[in-house]
């Protein structure tokens, strides 16, 4: 496969992931309550760290596409993190 379509579609799985996780997430907000306060809390220190990771791995010298698989295993962590159990 072309390295540069491998990389469009990891993209678009990253995008398609991170849209599920934004509703779980905005669920868990709508709740209310200290969980949504911790979901916030968490939210924020998890997008920090994401960057400063990102940016530390693209100085020195990380593919595109290992940010990209890196960023989706964050998310989906948090997919299955959030998802209410059966």
């Amino acid at each position: 496969m072309n390295v540069m379509y491998g990389s469009a579609a990891n993209l678009v799985l990253l995008a398609m992931e991170s849209q599920q996780a934004m509703h779980l997430r905005l669920y868990r907000l709508g709740l209310g309550g200290p969980k949504a306060i911790d979901e916030a809390s968490l939210m924020v220190r998890e997008k920090i760290v994401a960057f400063s990771n990102a940016m530390a791995a693209a100085m020195a010298g990380g593919s595109f596409e290992s940010l990209i698989d890196d960023y989706r295993t964050v998310v989906r962590a948090n997919i299955e993190r959030l998802e209410p159990a059966d």
